[in-house]
């Protein structure tokens, strides 16, 4: 009887998982028509068709389900067993694929991801920013990289940072002729540059006082996506703006930035890198999560 190599296994396994033959070959390094041929040549030998094909979609069929639910796990125990041996003999070679928020991405850049990088030069780091969340799974990624409040309940979460402090900033020109706010109701004598929220929406700005918790509707003529923009309006004296402090932490202390309301600041979810538990979990995403245990020690 013909035994099914590996190879087309692991293809059937990635056109179920991003639900396409192209974002499959992508995923392999294949052609598309390669993909193709290695899908209907299985088909062929088992005798049943795995996907349902059209001109927009693939989707598995209940055979190819069952089928799916079967090599998964079996295709994961030998991956598992390859990347043991490569790695002890070879290093780490592979390609970790991460979802995260753009401010979560470059919080983690220089002190995690580059770090890692040098201590695994075989490996490739590709990280999507969007500001939505998504299906890791459904997606194609190896792991997201989120605020830990954000993570779904069905991840396994690794905690990177403690809890991020948000400062109300402006520039020095921006103060000369007027006065910083004393309290957050202040702010409706001030221009603020507002955050636009994933739903589309501009997001309010969330104080703590005494543990008193407080949200102000702002109000100003500037809604941006990414705290970069918003940072170069403030740098801009456009207005004001609530940043993480990590942020804007060398422009305060070199004074080209003003903090106001600093006895009002809240503290927000730490971040944490997040992956399915119930899946393989690839060599490099292992050695990922060993270097943010080694450098990120804090109280989690």
């Amino acid at each position: 009887m013909y035994k099914s190599g590996l190879i087309e296994l692991e293809v059937v396994l990635a056109v179920a998982k991003r639900r396409g033959f192209r974002a499959a070959a992508l995923e392999l390094s294949m052609s598309t028509t390669a993909v193709s041929n290695a899908v209907a040549s299985l088909e062929a030998r088992l005798g049943v068709r795995l996907f349902h094909r059209t001109t927009r979609s693939v989707s598995l069929t209940e055979a190819g389900r069952r089928f799916v639910e079967h090599i998964g796990p079996a295709v994961g125990h030998i991956q598992e067993a390859m990347d043991t041996v490569l790695n002890g003999s070879a290093g780490l070679t592979g390609t970790l694929r991460i979802n995260s928020s753009l401010g979560a991405a470059l919080m983690v850049l220089q002190p995690i991801v580059l770090k890692f990088l040098q201590r695994h030069p075989g490996m490739t780091v590709d990280i999507t920013t969007e500001g939505k969340m998504v299906d890791i799974i459904d997606e194609g990624f190896d792991a997201g990289l989120r605020p830990s409040d954000r993570v779904p309940r069905d991840m396994i979460r690794v905690p990177v940072t403690p809890g991020i402090e948000t400062v109300v900033v402006g520039a020095p020109g921006y103060f000369a002729s007027r006065s910083e706010p004393l309290s957050p109701q202040g702010l409706v004598d001030h221009v603020c540059i507002r955050a636009r929220m994933p739903s589309g929406s501009a997001s309010p700005w969330t104080f703590v006082h005494n543990e008193k918790p407080l949200s102000i509707d702002v109000h100003g003529p500037l809604v941006l996506d990414t705290p970069i923009l918003m940072l170069e309006a403030v740098r801009h004296g456009i207005g004001l703006a609530q940043l993480p402090q990590w942020y804007v932490r060398d422009e305060l202390a070199e004074g080209r930035l003003v903090e106001v309301l600093a006895g009002w600041k809240p503290v927000t979810p730490g971040l944490s890198l997040y992956y399915a538990g119930h899946r393989h979990v690839p060599a490099g995403l292992v050695a990922l999560i060993e270097l943010i245990h080694e450098e990120c020690r804090f109280d989690r």
